[in-house]
């Protein structure tokens, strides 16, 4: 069964008397090659366990199955359950959960099925819910080895991004804190059904097992990310002036002199290693005067 094939993902929905859901961000691949690579591309070691969010009816979810010794896969159309019975039902390693990735206890999961396995993720994300759907995986605590995912492409170049570009945002910085983002592949709009407005990408996100660096007070290093980039055409120290209630003007001056930064610097300017030190350092200037 070609589950790539327009007349095949069609018949499969009309049997199952189900319709494509905007909802969702429902949109079917119909270019094998891209499944293909996904599959390829996720994970380094095949006695891994994969978790896949967002399965549809299934074409990624073979591919993986036929290269990795367990998956599991989240669908939160369960009109598509049925679909996924009948398309993976050749396959013994594959095991499909009805429900929403937002609400699922991901720690939960893994510690059932994983059996020891290390884990990476999967999917073809929904241009809508991509940041807090990649914001839950990373702050899960879960150790996942890899996360690999297709997001909108302008999506994807913001997460790639290097600091000082101008893709670079706040989404791009946090991530840095968890990992290294890595551009894959371009997917156009036309491989898949129906086709969206915009191109996509496939990126791979590496995670630290174990991080490079630790903030001092993750609180106020997220929070000089958040400021920094809310008011991104105001420099550092006047954003951050706006948005931290704890610090004034002078002591997040002398904080960024004090990395030898200059005053007029502005956040995007910053890597993530910038924004922990900014952080330890006003961290430690608040409590030195305390």
């Amino acid at each position: 069964m070609n589950l790539c094939h327009p007349n095949t993902i069609k018949e499969l929905m009309a049997d199952a008397g189900i319709v494509f859901r905007k909802d969702y961000g429902q949109n079917f691949l119909i270019n094998p090659m891209v499944p293909y690579d996904i599959a390829e591309a996720c994970a380094d070691r095949t006695d891994s366990m994969i978790l896949e969010i967002g399965p549809g009816i299934g074409c990624l979810t073979a591919e993986l199955a036929r290269r990795y010794e367990k998956v599991v896969a989240v669908e939160i159309d369960k009109g598509l359950i049925p679909v996924l019975g009948k398309t993976l039902a050749e396959f013994d390693n594959v095991t499909v959960i009805n429900g929403d990735i937002m609400q699922t206890d991901l720690r939960e999961l893994i510690n059932v099925y994983s059996e020891g396995r290390d884990v990476s993720v999967a999917a073809n994300l929904p241009y809508y819910i991509t940041t807090p759907i990649l914001m839950r995986l990373l702050e899960s605590g879960v150790p996942f080895r890899s996360i690999t995912v297709m997001v909108q492409n302008e999506v994807a170049s913001r997460l790639c991004a290097k600091a000082g570009t101008g893709d670079y945002g706040a989404i791009t910085a946090v991530l840095g804190y968890y990992g290294t983002a890595t551009r894959l592949f371009k997917v156009p709009a036309g491989c898949f059904l129906p086709a969206p407005k915009v191109d996509s990408a496939v990126i791979r996100i590496d995670l630290y097992q174990e991080k490079p660096f630790f903030p001092k007070d993750e609180r106020l290093f997220f929070n000089l990310i958040h400021g920094a980039f809310e008011m991104r055409r105001k420099t550092l120290v006047n954003a951050l002036s706006s948005k931290l209630s704890d610090y004034c003007k002078e002591e997040i001056s002398a904080a960024v002199s004090s990395l030898g930064f200059d005053l007029n610097i502005r956040g995007e300017r910053l890597s993530t290693k910038d924004f922990i030190q900014l952080s330890d350092a006003l961290f430690d200037g608040k409590h030195a005067a305390e």
